[in-house]
């Protein structure tokens, strides 16, 4: 999931000319260093992105220090990232990505790994989302 919001984004920010840095991470380490899925590299390829540049690293605490928005994909990712918080001021920059589309129902992107066709349905709820984040933070 991340992967592919990562990719939504940065060409979302490349074709609004903003100086924005972009980046995901996951929660867990289970795939550092690796690759995004294959079928998210494949959805991502048929709506014009390319993110076979993209390897897995674990979100960190330092991350609270680089970044001014940390978006969770899901609750877990949500408890997870708050829980590495060292301040309320670290807390409040993590927000759950689907309430910019979906305001104040803490909806979850779905994990498609066990739904092949779940990764296009994903692509298209963090497209939806990237744009309402777009919207709320470009001006």
């Amino acid at each position: 999931r991340s992967p592919l919001a990562e990719g939504i984004m940065q060409q979302k920010v490349r074709e609004n000319a903003l100086d924005w840095q972009i980046d995901s991470a996951g929660t867990g380490a289970y795939h550092v260093g690796e690759q995004a899925d294959p079928r998210s590299i494949a959805v991502a390829s048929t709506h014009g992105l390319d993110i076979t540049y993209q390897r897995a690293r674990q979100f960190k605490r330092a991350d609270f220090e680089q970044y001014d928005l940390i978006l969770a994909m899901d609750k877990s990712n949500y408890s997870n990232i708050t829980r590495l918080a060292r301040s309320e001021q670290d807390k409040g920059k993590v927000r759950m990505i689907l309430n910019y589309a979906y305001p104040s129902q803490n909806k979850s992107v779905p994990d498609p790994y066990w739904d092949d066709d779940g990764f296009e349905q994903v692509y298209q709820m963090l497209d939806i989302a990237c744009n309402a984040v777009l919207e709320k933070y470009r001006n």
